[in-house]
């Protein structure tokens, strides 16, 4: 629970804010947006990021002379609290939509690749008699997932698994060839192991309600379409899922740190923490520097009378004297950092957390341009090596503007218990690997000439708040942090995957902590 409001004046805040030095570990959206929170408030703010470029999971690429997103390359809608940021830092002008298109679905049995049938929730279909989900389950899924509507709800309201509620209402069609393409291409996850109460909440109780899966289904999307077009008719803007930014996402990463600087905040990039430690009510980060920022650190610490070592030929360590930390970084390095100083977090569970490559093509590939499959293609699991393709110049606007007569495309491996196939390949032989499965998920030809140029970006993804289980060890482990003074912890491993989760838990997380600094002991 948060303190009570302080009685203080506000010059005592004020001046109490002022001299409260907060190190943020890690840039990545989450710590930015914590350590912009605390640097509103006029703490004195340092962040210190161990890559030499901000951003975490959002990251950039030029390629061929076009800048692209090669990480996230969007973010959801819903709660409207990444458009409200995206809007604090006059980033309004560059929302953009993706285009109308729908995405495909590759690897089906007996048909290949078609439509990713409309009208449904994470795939579960509201009308099994639709032409489009009809194509790609036949009669017999058909036939099998109308049972659906006849058969008494006998589990009604007690299933967690998705995997396991789809399959015994619809049947395994449904499930394998609609369901877990989604759930694979969205969680990296197998829809056994989604939580439905949390990948799709209110399905249990509309099921409750009609009595079929079907029936719920079609109630969450009317109950969600008179939602979306009150809203839409409040706001005279248009709804979608998702929206991106024009020239990328790291146009956010980048407000934020020119935000952070303008109010005082110092981000250092190149910079690894080490070791965090608790002496008292004080913490001491222990942070390494690459040597070639050598003589910038003994120029800070000579000015602040903290020490550093500092031979040219070697890694520059320095020692941080801070009033709180939070820490941003993946789970593996926030459990090692704060395992002296947050000894409960070593009782609680961790996540497994897979590694995922996302390869980027530039294509010269004119038969590209007509979209032949949508913005992009899912597999049904076990019928590819990779797991997604988004082709991005069909999809975003602002990325055909900027290819030209190229085609981009962003092939996805790997996910929950399957490493990426990527992962033990060099770089040329991913980015070979990524045009031999997207010729064959757009159904066309792709020679290696057409190859212009390619990146290959490796993710360590968090378990998304959608696994069963999820919710109990996040809980768990927020518990163990916030039980001692002076620490916090932010990122996709406590908060969910995705910006629309990770942004306002940072902001809840650095309020509590803030909070905290500036009122312990008023009444």
């Amino acid at each position: 629970m948060s303190p009570e409001p302080s009685s203080a004046e506000p010059s005592d805040l004020a001046a109490r804010a002022a001299h409260t030095h907060v190190v943020v570990v890690g840039g990545g959206i989450g710590g930015l947006v914590a350590a912009r929170e605390c640097a509103k408030v006029g703490m004195r703010v340092t962040v210190l990021e161990a890559e030499e470029t901000l951003g975490g999971a959002i990251r950039r690429v030029d390629l061929d002379g076009v800048t692209i997103d090669a990480g996230a390359e969007s973010y959801a809608t819903r709660g409207g609290l990444v458009r409200a940021l995206v809007e604090e830092l006059d980033l309004a002008d560059r929302i953009v939509l993706p285009k109308p298109g729908g995405a495909w679905l590759a690897g089906i049995p007996g048909v290949g690749a078609a439509p990713l049938p409309v009208g449904g929730i994470l795939g579960i279909p509201a009308n099994p008699f639709q032409p489009d989900v009809r194509r790609i389950i036949g009669w017999a899924g058909v036939w099998r997932a109308y049972l659906d509507r006849v058969r008494p709800p006998l589990t009604i309201g007690h299933q967690l698994s998705l995997g396991k509620l789809v399959a015994s209402r619809m049947g395994a069609k449904v499930r394998d060839r609609l369901v877990a393409p989604v759930t694979t291409g969205v969680y990296s996850a197998s829809p056994d192991d989604v939580d439905i109460d949390v990948a799709a909440p209110g399905l249990n109780a509309a099921l409750t309600r009609v009595g079929s899966l079907s029936g719920a289904v079609q109630t969450l999307r009317d109950d969600a379409a008179e939602k979306a077009s009150e809203a839409q008719a409040a706001a005279k803007t248009p709804g979608a899922a998702v929206e991106g930014l024009s020239g990328g996402m790291s146009t956010l990463v980048d407000a934020l740190a020119a935000d952070l600087i303008r109010l005082g905040a110092e981000v250092r990039t190149g910079v690894r923490v080490r070791a965090v430690h608790k002496t008292g009510a004080r913490w001491s980060v222990e942070a390494e520097a690459e040597a070639e920022v050598a003589a910038e650190v003994e120029v800070r610490a000579e000015e602040s009378g903290e020490s550093a070592a500092t031979d040219p030929l070697e890694p520059v360590v320095e020692e941080l004297d801070a009033d709180a930390v939070i820490i941003a970084t993946p789970e593996s390095a926030a459990r090692k950092l704060l395992a002296s100083a947050v000894p409960a977090l070593a009782t609680t569970e961790a996540a497994s957390s897979p590694e995922i490559e996302i390869v980027t093509l530039v294509l010269d590939a004119p038969e590209l341009a007509a979209a032949p499959r949508g913005t992009g293609v899912l597999t049904v699991p076990g019928s590819h090596t990779a797991k997604a393709l988004t082709h991005s110049t069909a999809k975003w606007g602002w990325v055909r503007d900027a290819a030209g007569a190229r085609q981009i495309v962003r092939v996805s491996f790997g996910a929950q218990g399957e490493p990426a196939a990527t992962a033990g390949l060099d770089d040329a032989a991913a980015a070979d690997l990524a045009r031999r499965e997207a010729a064959a998920l757009l159904g066309v030809t792709i020679a290696p000439e057409a190859v212009i140029a390619s990146h290959r970006g490796r993710f360590i993804q968090s378990q998304p708040a959608s696994i069963i289980g999820s919710g109990g060890r996040r809980t768990a482990a927020r518990a163990a942090v916030e039980a001692v003074p002076g620490v916090a912890a932010v990122g996709a491993w406590l908060a969910g995957t995705g910006l629309a989760q990770v942004i306002p838990d940072a902001r809840d997380e650095a309020d509590r902590l803030r909070r905290a600094l500036l009122w312990d002991g008023e009444s």
